[in-house]
């Protein structure tokens, strides 16, 4: 039986907390750039690109902000586990869980684009354990599957 990887998800301000605390014992500034950047990827339903992120900050502030600078701070997010990148669609989705150190599997609906995001430390591990039998040390395993969710299932 696989082993899924259980805790709680903070939402809204919760999240946003956990996210600044997460940051901050990493030893960066949670500064109002990266907050609002922040804000604006936990708002999205399904993984955002740097550029849709850089438009939605520069509406919240009714100015303009590069996609540059928001892929400098994703960057920074995604190394300090406050996001995961979507290797397949260079797009982003805010960690649910930015103190729970762990690799992820990514189901990527190919129709919709929703993205869903499991925990199995059964199957990562078994992944880490393949890498470093070859002789490969392992940073950061992506496992993505691509298909169709349930909604697109059934229509």
């Amino acid at each position: 039986m696989a082993h899924a990887h259980n805790h709680t998800e903070p939402q809204g301000a919760d999240l946003t907390v956990a996210a600044q605390t997460t940051l901050e014992k990493a030893g960066e500034q949670w500064t109002t750039m990266r907050a609002s950047v922040f804000a604006a990827l936990a708002s999205f339903e399904k993984p955002a690109s740097a550029y849709d992120i850089a438009e939605a900050v520069s509406k919240a502030e009714g100015r303009r902000v590069a996609a540059n600078s928001v892929y400098r701070i994703l960057d920074l997010f995604v190394g300090a586990n406050l996001a995961r990148r979507v290797e397949s669609a260079n797009a982003y989705v805010a960690n649910a869980h930015p103190d729970c150190l762990h690799d992820c599997i990514f189901l990527v609906c190919d129709s919709c684009g929703q993205t869903t995001h499991l925990d199995n430390d059964v199957i990562t591990k078994g992944v880490r354990n393949a890498a470093e039998a070859a002789g490969f040390s392992p940073v950061r395993p992506v496992i993505e599957v691509r298909g169709r969710c349930a909604d697109c299932e059934a229509k």
